[in-house]
């Protein structure tokens, strides 16, 4: 009889070849086993750059409503974990009014606005309030009255500073990250007033897209150009490369209904998702608050082989995902994501009326099954008249450290 002993070999792990940590390295596609991956010795560390260049678009996090110190708390909803991050530029006397590519961009009381990645802290200052178009003056020790503004119409009146950092600006957006395109572009819609106002990079001031005015439902950026959607479903190209901007029309036949609209961009098509709300009585705490909340979807794509161009309504969104609300739209596969469930639209409460500081919450998010019409609720926020979350409400942000 042969008897066989086990042998056991003990690996050292830190000595593995530099070939085979970049075969490792460039498999990785999930933003914390690249963090696991540099934690794991000090050799493999010093093989990787600390700011990884070539990760896919990572599955966003729910940046959640501030509370009594500078720690932010964001809600992965995959693992139903929050990870906090010390984040003082969020401050209570700032309001975020976008999130694109995982950039913040918050507008200060001061009244500056920046964007700032809130993995690294890096930040670029964008031209502050006060350098838009329609603001006559800015006089801060006009307390109470420190902005002249000129409405399109030509009317003259004035706006406090805690008026203009909540109810300006409506929605922003960013061409690029900051840290990866140096000519990186801001665009905003305005509140109230339906206009566009973009800047440059480095640029002092904002310009209006005049052709583009009400064209404010929703903006995004695609392949150099921005796209931004009337009510009814037109859409306006918006090419701000140049020294002045040009506008051109894909038009389609009106969209009737619903109470706000979302443009998204996928691997194939554009899509417009549009949003119903409904109205209800909250007898939550010994007070009655007229509230609302979601409670459908509608999605179509952009249909342009056709004598005319048009939206056609779709049933199924199959296995991607769209994140819809006050971040720049997003549409991502769930099979890229372990744990994810496709033909889902993720949304937060982005109806510009009820989220300004002051408003107690019955925020309006959770995600939408296209399937059945069914909405449910994430752990962290109940979907409920009874949850008193905090302003402002939570925005999808992207985690991106370059």
């Amino acid at each position: 009889m042969v008897l066989s002993k086990t042998m056991s070999v003990d690996h050292d792990w830190s000595e593995l070849p530099p070939e085979l940590l970049d075969a490792i390295v460039n498999k990785i596609i999930d933003l914390r086993d690249y963090l696991h991956f540099r934690a794991v010795c000090p050799s493999w560390r010093s093989s990787t750059p600390a700011t990884p260049k070539n990760l896919p678009c990572q599955l966003p996090w729910l940046m959640l409503p501030k509370n009594q110190t500078n720690r932010r708390g964001f809600f992965n909803f995959v693992d139903n974990k929050v990870h906090f991050l010390n984040l003082p530029e969020a401050s209570s006397s700032r309001r975020r009014c976008g999130s694109s590519h995982g950039w913040l961009i918050i507008v200060d009381e001061s009244p500056s606005i920046f964007v700032i990645n809130p993995l690294t802290k890096v930040t670029f200052d964008l031209p502050p309030v006060s350098q838009f178009p329609n603001v006559m003056n800015f006089n801060f020790y006009s307390v109470g009255r420190e902005f002249t503004l000129r409405s399109p119409d030509g009317e003259v009146h004035a706006r406090n500073l805690k008026e203009m950092r909540d109810s300006f600006i409506r929605k922003a957006v960013i061409s690029s990250s900051p840290s990866r395109d140096p000519n990186f572009i801001t665009m905003v819609i305005l509140n109230g007033t339906g206009e566009l106002a973009y800047c440059k990079n480095g640029e002092h001031s904002w310009k209006f897209i005049d052709d583009a005015r009400f064209y404010d439902e929703d903006v995004i950026y695609f392949e150099g150009l921005f796209y931004a959607v009337h009510k009814s479903g037109e859409i306006a190209v918006c090419d701000v490369s140049g020294d002045s901007p040009s506008v051109s029309f894909i038009e389609t036949p009106k969209q009737i209904g619903g109470d706000m609209q979302y443009l998204v961009k996928t691997n194939d098509d554009f899509l417009l998702v549009t949003r119903f709300l409904e109205l209800d009585i909250d007898a939550a705490y010994h007070k009655l608050d007229v509230v609302y909340k979601t409670v459908e979807f509608c999605v179509f794509r952009l249909v342009l082989e056709r004598p005319r161009c048009e939206w056609e309504e779709i049933n199924s969104l199959g296995e991607t995902m769209l994140f819809l609300g006050e971040n720049s739209s997003l549409a991502l596969l769930a099979s890229d994501f372990p744990g994810c469930g496709g033909n889902r639209i993720y949304f937060t409460d982005d109806y510009c009326e009820a989220n300004y500081d002051g408003v107690d919450g019955n925020h309006d998010l959770g995600y939408y099954n296209l399937a059945d019409g069914s909405i449910e609720a994430l752990s962290c926020c109940p979907r409920s008249s009874h949850s008193m979350l905090r302003w402002p409400p939570p925005i999808w942000f992207t985690p991106n450290p370059c």
